[in-house]
Order: C-alpha cells, then sequence, then structure tokens
C-alpha cells in the first residue's frame, strides 16, 4: 500500500524541481493528466494525487476546462540568492562553479585536472588528418553505435583491462554523462529503487532524481562498498536494483575498490540477479591492469562506463558503455530516439589521436604527474592538520576533513570570501543537506600558494567566522 505514495511523493518533488529549474515558467500550463500519466507509467490517480499536492503546496492551480498551471508565484525550494554558498551548495551549484573561467578564483574543488597537463593533446592538429579520413561522413549523423574505427580502437583498450568485447558490444555517447543517461532511461522507472555509492558522483544522483529513482546509499569505504549494507539492500523483495558504482579513482574518496571487495560485490550481483554500473572516468590516469567488476565479470551482469573528457578534453565529450551484446542494441536505439547520434566528428578525432603513438606516452605522463601530485597533495593537507579519508598513490582528488570544522559548508563559506571555491562533502550525498565534515580537493591545485595561505588564516582565526 506504499507505493502510490512513494511514487506520488517522488513525481511531486521532480515537478517541484522542473519548474524552480525553469522546465515550466510561472504562469504556464503543465501536461495533462492523461499525459503525465503514459509518461511515467503510471495510473491517472497518481497523476491527480500529485496535482492535488502540488496545489496544496501553492505550486499549482487548477483552471475549469484548461487543466493545471503554475502559479504565478510558485513556492521554490529553499533557496538564497545565486553565488551564495547559504543557497545550498547542490549539484547546480557546484557543475555552474566549474563551468566558470574566472582567474581570480581558485576552484579547489573544480573535477578536471589542471589544463597544463593536458596542454600536449592539441586538438588543433589533427582537424586537417579528420578531414581526410572522409569528409563527406562529416555531414551525416552518423551510426547509432558511433564510428566503428574508433570503437575497434576501444576493443583493444579494453583487452588491455582484461574486458573482451566486440565492436557489436561498444556504444559511443557523448562523454560519461550522457552514457549514464542512456542507462538510466533504459532501467529506471519513477518509483524505482536504485543503489549508488555514498558518497559519490553528484551528477549521477542529479540524473537518478530527474528520473523519480528512489536513491538509496551504500557506504563508501576506505576499501571500496560496505558489503553488509549492500547484501542487505539487495536482499529486498522487488525487482532487483541497479548498482552504480566506480571501483577505481573514485570520486570524491579517492579509494580503490579492493580485488576481493570486486569478488564479493559480483557474486552478490549473481546471487540476488542485479546489474552493476561502472564508471571508470579515470581509466587513463590508473594502471591498466588494476582491478575492475567488468575484468572480472566479463560484461555479464556489468555495463562498464568510460570517457576520454578527463585525459584527453572535456571539449571533446567522447564516452562509451560496453556491455552485453543484446543490451547494446537496445541502448543504441535509445541514444538514437533520445540524442540522433553522438558527434561522428569528435568520434573521429578521438580514432585518430589514439591512433598516434604519441598518446600511450601523454598517458604516461599523466600518470606520472599525478602520483606526484597525490603525494605532494597528501602532505601539504596533514601538514595544516587535515585527516585523509584514505592514502591513495594517485588519485585527481582527495578525500579530507579538518578537525576544526563539523561541517565543511563553513571551511567552505570562509574559503569563498577569499576567493577559493571548494567541494563541500554534502553535495556528494544523496540528502545534500546533511552535515558533513569532508570535503573533495583537487590534488592538481592544491600546490597553489593562495590555499596554504587561506587555510593559515582560517585556521588562526575560527572563531569568529561567522556561523560557528
Amino acid at each position: 500500500m506504499t507505493e502510490p505514495r512513494t511514487l506520488t511523493s517522488t513525481l511531486v518533488q521532480l515537478i517541484r524541481r522542473q519548474i524552480a529549474d525553469g522546465l515550466y515558467a510561472p504562469g504556464s500550463r503543465l501536461p495533462s493528466i492523461r499525459e503525465l500519466a503514459a509518461r511515467h507509467g503510471c495510473a491517472k490517480n497518481t497523476i491527480v494525487n500529485v496535482f492535488e499536492e502540488l496545489t496544496a503546496l501553492g505550486v499549482a492551480e487548477p483552471r475549469r476546462g484548461s487543466g493545471f498551471f503554475v502559479c504565478a508565484t510558485p513556492a521554490r525550494p529553499k533557496e538564497d540568492e545565486e553565488g551564495s554558498l547559504s543557497r545550498a551548495m547542490d549539484v547546480v551549484w557546484l557543475m555552474r562553479e566549474q563551468l566558470k573561467h574566472d582567474a581570480s578564483h581558485l576552484r579547489l574543488g573544480d573535477g578536471f585536472p589542471p589544463v597544463e597537463w593536458l596542454h600536449d593533446v592539441r586538438l588543433d592538429k589533427f582537424h586537417q588528418k579528420v578531414v581526410r579520413t572522409g569528409i563527406g561522413a562529416l555531414f551525416g549523423y552518423g551510426s547509432r553505435f558511433g564510428y566503428l574505427p574508433l570503437r575497434q580502437h576501444l576493443v583493444h583498450k579494453l583487452a588491455q583491462h582484461g574486458i573482451e568485447a566486440g565492436t557489436g558490444q561498444i556504444v559511443l555517447t557523448h562523454g560519461a554523462n550522457q552514457a549514464l543517461d542512456i542507462v538510466i532511461r533504459n532501467f529506471i522507472r519513477p518509483g524505482d529503487r536504485v543503489l549508488v555509492d555514498e558518497p559519490g558522483y553528484y551528477m549521477l544522483y542529479g540524473k537518478l532524481k530527474l528520473s523519480g529513482a528512489r536513491i538509496v546509499g551504500i557506504p563508501r569505504l576506505a576499501d571500496g562498498p560496505d558489503l553488509e549494507v549492500l547484501e542487505r539492500e539487495l536482499k529486498l523483495p522487488g525487482k532487483p536494483p541497479l548498482f552504480f558504482t566506480q571501483s577505481l579513482a573514485h570520486n570524491p574518496t579517492a579509494s580503490d575498490t579492493a580485488p576481493h571487495k570486486a569478488h564479493q560485490i559480483l557474486q552478490l550481483a549473481d546471487r540476488y540477479d542485479a546489474l552493476i554500473v561502472e564508471n571508470d572516468a579515470f581509466a587513463d590516469f590508473k594502471p591498466a591492469t588494476a582491478a575492475r567488476i567488468a575484468t572480472l565479470d566479463q560484461l555479464r551482469r556489468t555495463l562498464y562506463i568510460g570517457s576520454f573528457s578527463k585525459s584527453v578534453s572535456a571539449a571533446l565529450r567522447v564516452g562509451f558503455i560496453a556491455c552485453h551484446r543484446d543490451l547494446a542494441s537496445d541502448l543504441a536505439d535509445i541514444k538514437m530516439l533520445v540524442h540522433m547520434s553522438s558527434s561522428e566528428y569528435c568520434e573521429r578525432t578521438l580514432d585518430v589521436i589514439l591512433s598516434d603513438g604519441h598518446f600511450s606516452r601523454h598517458t604516461a605522463r599523466l600518470r606520472d604527474r599525478l602520483t606526484q601530485a597525490t603525494e605532494q597533495a597528501s602532505h601539504q593537507l596533514e601538514q595544516l592538520g587535515a585527516e585523509l579519508f584514505c592514502a591513495p598513490q594517485q588519485s585527481m582528488y582527495l578525500w579530507a576533513r579538518f578537525p576544526a570544522f563539523g561541517d565543511a559548508k563553513l571551511l567552505a563559506q570562509a574559503l569563498m570570501e577569499r576567493r577559493i571555491v571548494l567541494a563541500p562533502g554534502s553535495i556528494f550525498h544523496v540528502d545534500t543537506e546533511q552535515v558533513v565534515p569532508w570535503s573533495r580537493f583537487n590534488v592538481g591545485l592544491l600546490a597553489d600558494p593562495r590555499f596554504a595561505s587561506a587555510m593559515g588564516e582560517i585556521l588562526a582565526g575560527k572563531a569568529v567566522i561567522p556561523g560557528r
């Protein structure tokens, strides 16, 4: 008897967020009861209940014979002016911060490597080679699976990780985020229970919330997911859930799943008929032989997601999904329906880059740089009195807390006043309102002297920080 109530609540939250984000403007007409019921695969009575709650909340108003409309000044989730840390520091805030290009701010919570690490992959020098691969094809949409020669390259790349896959098992995407979006569209319906690493990838949480999923966090430990909690959730009756996880260079904790845990996760998936979505966005920064669930599973129960945004360029936007053949065809169809195709120009550019012998030297330098930066950043944080969640050999992020700050948002606020943008830990939790002492630090940016100087001032005068 609780399922319709849960679904109603989920859809109310979804529509409120869509209104807050501007999808439905004040005074505009909302989709009809019939449209929403069809869109979300539920009974019309459920949508009637949704509209009743939206009306009671002051978000929507009925108009006789015309349907439901967004109130002229609809109630919004509690937030302050844009740019203020007190407004929530949610997923959208962090995304906006990462898309800014303001040299006056040190973006210590940024998700990408420093730009200078990627300068030797000069995209402009590959254009003529791309054109020579077939200029006529650059005016069309391309294959629903993506550019075949690049998929052939990825077959060899996956083989280096010990994953055997054919070209028909690989779907190219517009980055890892589109890959996640396609997987969610294929598997998740409003009200479905989905398991995720917690803390975990904030963009994934945002996508799942938009889909109306019920997100269940599996605590992330220093050696990977908490297996007791994972098994408890998998045992629950109902449709076997998907489990989204990052085995290596976990975002944000920097932890790697221990090999024995990877085996146990796969055993649990077999036992309870679950699927695992393994996001390996930092594959080029880790040894090819590092333990991956997809290597053990050979894509039976694992959907493996990769990306080149971190190791080549975020502007190029090329990612992929590798999975079993029948599912790959279904995912390619969804990609075609929703996005028509990925960019063949970008895919051809990446294929040219991978064909150049320089790329293997580039990724080797990236791993060396990251190892050195991780060691230096760990030492610097510990010197400042921070506690590290784990001690990775190489990771783009470190997950750390300062004992003087029980709430990382207070530290973030103090740093923001000094033009340093931190990523406080609450952003990486399903419930972004909870108090979290941890923060994510980009190891490539910690060496900037502005951070050590600011932390010295803050720690010396922490008693006068507003809100403490």
